[in-house]
């Protein structure tokens, strides 16, 4: 009877904290604020300020020109970055891909410790860490500073964009995914065209440093926003956090109990060793229980990264999309030079950047709906990438060979509204070929590899191309050249065998006949309400 008194209170102190824990649980996975299409929308806000940022290093208002002389001795003077610093297209061509490093370094980090720490409060981590850097952009008083600045601010950038795919994916409507994933990716060639006319209007208006004070306002809000609401938990993630949590609250508890009876048998002696003997070993079991730690993390990351590796339909589709994105990044950042150069553009920021940005936002939104009306499977995603990549690879080609600037715009036009289509099948492949626990790690190494094989090199290299060259129309024709392959890639994904994996890991799987009637993992409507209030609207 005795026994039964001292051990209830225990008992119910237990069942009381995993009442804790199971509500706090289920207070972070359905806060009252959000629903998927604010979620969506924020999200969409954040990518366009991202890209916003990277359009506006590439204009000429806030890249500016280096200081040339010509043989008599007479010198204009620089303008923007590349002319305060006085850089060369190669240094400067590195310092558009100098934040790549930081994500490099950070994307499989944030998406391995997305398996322990809530998603959402990594992604205000990174965009706190983003906010700061681009305000060392704007104080950077030479070459490298603002280099370790644009490092910085891939390293913010990193938790955001490994993380919000998957978060979109999660409440996005069942019969829409592709939709909204490219309503998402839209604000890519948004941001930068968005990015092109607000560096050229602040860099020539008033100073290129203004540029990124600006972004760093306009992102503030966000980062906060990441601290101050109740944080959302992911597909694949939240239960075995829960299951973890409790596992340890378990342990816990046992070494209390065992405590007690340890000390009523041994007495006052006995609790004095043992405090003496904890105390001078506690340091020692802090670093051990760090250092296991640190290796598990490592297990797991190799052992995820062993599956993504061995999956022929990523592999497939993360190298079509790196090719894609070595012609894409170069363009990005070269094109409005370039089309200064070739058809002496006098606007080239504005006319690159509004060809960019209508045709960026028709192209990204039509991949997405046409998929989904071809039905949003994987071997449908490669047909629809191999199809816009071709023919999107023959305009881009054919536009700079021409030497009339409107049949340039007319066909270049029409080439990126093709190749901007890819933006939503691509992303769907990344994150329903593999099980949803490892879509973070999905997202994180298909950035990092688009990234570091892709965008990374292809400013530097196609600057020492054209400083060699120096003829921007030749280098041009070279650079689209390169869709070729990226459209032979996903070619040949058609013939792979492929199997969506979205509720792969999930206890109970939901029938293909009932997706479109799912619950999103936030509040809002109901499985009724949902199938006739499904429209990617915002």
């Amino acid at each position: 009877m005795v026994h039964d008194q001292e051990t209830n209170p225990s008992e119910e102190a237990k069942s009381s904290d995993e009442m804790t824990m199971t509500t706090a649980f289920s207070a972070a996975s359905t806060p009252s604020w959000f629903t998927p299409k604010r979620l969506l929308f924020i999200f969409c806000v954040i990518n366009l300020i991202n890209y916003v940022d990277r359009g506006a290093i590439a204009s000429n208002g806030v890249n500016g020109n280096r200081r040339a002389c010509i043989k008599s001795g007479t010198c204009t003077s620089g303008s923007g970055i590349q002319g305060d610093f006085n850089l060369n297209n190669f240094e400067d061509g590195v310092l558009s891909s100098a934040f790549m490093v930081g994500l490099l370094v950070a994307s499989p980090i944030f998406a391995s410790l997305a398996k322990s720490l809530n998603p959402f409060r990594l992604i205000g981590v990174g965009l706190a860490v983003w906010t700061v850097a681009v305000i060392g952009c704007g104080c950077s008083f030479n070459f490298w500073s603002i280099t370790i600045c644009r490092m910085l601010v891939g390293v913010g950038e990193a938790s955001f964009i490994s993380l919000a795919a998957p978060f979109i994916d999660d409440n996005a409507p069942a019969a829409q995914k592709t939709a909204w994933l490219a309503i998402f990716y839209m604000c890519i060639p948004t941001g930068y065209a968005v990015g092109y006319v607000y560096g050229g209007l602040v860099g020539s208006h008033f100073n290129w440093r203004y540029a990124f004070w600006g972004e760093a306002i306009l992102m503030l809000p966000f980062a906060i926003l990441g601290f101050v609401m109740k944080p959302l938990q992911m597909k694949g993630l939240a239960p075995a956090n829960l299951k973890k949590a409790l596992t340890e609250l378990e342990t816990a508890d046992s070494q209390v109990q065992d405590s007690d009876v340890s000390n009523s048998k041994g007495g006052a002696s006995a609790l004095y060793k043992k405090e003496e003997f904890g105390h001078k070993s506690s340091q020692g079991h802090s670093e051990l229980a760090l250092a296991n730690k640190v290796r598990t993390q490592l297990s797991i990351f190799a052992k995820d990264m062993k599956v993504l590796l061995v999956d022929k339909v990523y592999v497939v589709n993360v190298l079509g999309y790196i090719v894609y994105t070595f012609v894409v990044g170069a363009y990005s950042y070269w094109g409005p030079k370039a089309a200064h150069s070739i058809y002496h553009m006098t606007n080239a920021d504005m006319i690159f950047g509004g060809i960019t940005i209508v045709c960026g936002i028709l192209g990204t939104l039509a991949g997405g709906f046409v998929l989904d009306f071809m039905g949003n499977t994987i071997h449908n995603a490669f047909k629809l990438l191999t199809a816009t990549t071709f023919f999107g690879a023959i305009l881009c080609f054919g536009a700079f060979c021409f030497k009339n600037m409107y049949a340039f715009l007319v066909l270049f036009a029409i080439g990126e509204l093709l190749i901007f289509a890819t933006q939503g099948p691509v992303n769907f492949i990344c994150l329903h070929c593999v099980v949803p626990n490892l879509r973070p790690l999905s997202m994180a190494i298909s950035v990092v590899g688009i990234h570091v094989f892709g965008d990374v090199p292809s400013s530097p290299l196609v600057g020492v191309l054209q400083d060699n060259i120096n003829d921007w129309r030749k280098t041009s024709i070279i650079l689209s050249s390169i869709l070729f392959p990226a459209a032979i890639i996903w070619f040949i994904g058609i013939f792979l065998k492929s199997v969506d994996k979205f509720n792969e890991d999930v206890e109970n799987p939901i029938p293909s006949s009932e997706k479109s009637n799912t619950t999103p993992l936030l509040d809002g409507e109901t499985p009724e309400t949902k199938s006739s209030s499904a429209e990617p609207s915002l």
